[in-house]
C-alpha cells in the first residue's frame, strides 16, 4: 500500500487574491508596501487595505486583495516586500 502525500492546491489564475502583509509599525510603512504591491499588481485600489496594529503597537498588518496574473508576479511580489527589511512576514 503506497502513502500518498496531498498535493497542494492549484491556483487558477487570473484570480483576487488575498495578501497580509506584517511588518514593523512606523512611519511610511504603509505607503512603502503599497507603493509595491501597486509596481506587482497594476490597478490595485490602495483603498480597500485593512490596517490593525497589534496589542503592544510594534506591528501593523495590512490586509489586502490583488489582481493575481500568475505564480510568478506574486513571488516577485513577495521578494520585492521582503527585502524591504521591514516586513516579516507575508501570507
Amino acid at each position: 500500500m503506497a502513502i500518498q502525500t496531498p498535493e497542494a492546491p492549484k491556483i487558477e489564475f487570473p484570480c483576487q487574491y488575498p495578501i497580509k502583509v506584517i511588518g514593523s509599525a512606523g512611519e511610511g510603512f504603509t505607503e512603502l508596501v503599497v507603493s509595491i504591491v501597486e509596481r506587482h499588481a497594476p490597478g490595485f485600489d490602495a483603498t480597500c487595505i485593512d490596517v490593525r496594529d497589534s496589542s503592544n503597537g510594534r506591528f501593523l498588518s495590512l490586509r489586502m486583495e490583488i489582481h493575481a496574473t500568475g505564480a510568478e508576479q506574486l513571488q516577485a511580489l513577495h521578494a520585492e516586500l521582503k527585502a524591504t527589511g521591514r516586513v516579516h512576514m507575508v501570507l
